[in-house]
């Protein structure tokens, strides 16, 4: 059970850290837009509402497991599953984070863009 309450806690921490940073790169750049902000705020809901299915997925297909005796099975499909979404997730909002570094300071928009460039490449590639 605590491994669910740590993903769900790095995904909203990770979401909480998205926004400030939205918040500091609208700041910097003088852009503030409600429409943006409403619509990022929904998305980190369902990015929440979407690791906790995840994990319940998870509880699931283990008691689903048990009852039809395939308990390595279930174990092992309910963990792909779960950690599979939280790895995306934790990926997209790295990502983002970086992307409003980079716009709210110029200094580090160089590194930013590069380490982006690859990370949308190796995105890209497993998208196929």
């Amino acid at each position: 059970m605590m491994q669910y309450i740590i993903m769900i806690t790095i995904v909203l921490g990770l979401a909480l850290a998205d926004i400030v940073t939205g918040w500091i790169k609208a700041h910097v750049n003088d852009d503030y837009s409600s429409k943006v902000m409403r619509k990022g705020g929904l998305n980190k809901i369902c990015e929440l509402v979407v690791m906790t299915t995840a994990c319940g997925l998870e509880v699931g297909i283990g008691y689903l497991g048990r009852y039809y005796r395939a308990e390595a099975l279930a174990g092992v499909t309910g963990t792909v599953a779960a950690i599979a979404v939280f790895g995306y997730i934790t990926i997209m909002e790295i990502i983002s984070i970086l992307e409003n570094y980079g716009e709210a300071d110029p200094n580090a928009a160089g590194w930013i863009k590069k380490l982006l460039k690859k990370l949308r490449s190796f995105d890209d590639e497993n998208k196929t």
